[in-house]
C-alpha cells in the first residue's frame, strides 16, 4: 500500500499541545552533568534536550510527544523523572 507523502509541517499541523503549568518531566541537572552518553539528546523525537557548553542539559517539556523515550533510556541513571501531564493537558494527535 502506498501512502501519500506528507511534509513534516503538515504532520505537525495535526498536533496540539496544551501546556501544563506543572512540568511532567523533571531533569536532575547534577546527574546530567556527569552523564557521558547523552541518550536523551539523541533519542528525543521532539529534540527537547539540548546539551550546554558547561556540560549540562537544557530541557523544554512544552512540546513533548509523551513517548517516554527519554525516561526509558535514561532511567538507569535516575536523571529523569517522568509522569503524564495533568488531565486535559499535554499532546493531542488529531487525525489529519
Amino acid at each position: 500500500m502506498d501512502y501519500p507523502e506528507i511534509s513534516f509541517e503538515d504532520r505537525m499541523s495535526t498536533v496540539d499541545f496544551q501546556v501544563s503549568r506543572r512540568a511532567h518531566i523533571e531533569v536532575d541537572s547534577e546527574i546530567c552533568n556527569s552523564c557521558t552518553t547523552r541518550e536523551c539528546v539523541h533519542a528525543c523525537p521532539a529534540n527537547l534536550f539540548v546539551p550546554t557548553t558547561d556540560g549540562g542539559i537544557l530541557f523544554n517539556y512544552e512540546q513533548c510527544f509523551e513517548c517516554g523515550t527519554c525516561y526509558l533510556l535514561c532511567n538507569k541513571q535516575g536523571a529523569i523523572s517522568w509522569t503524564y501531564p495533568d488531565g486535559g493537558d499535554g499532546v493531542t494527535f488529531r487525525k489529519g
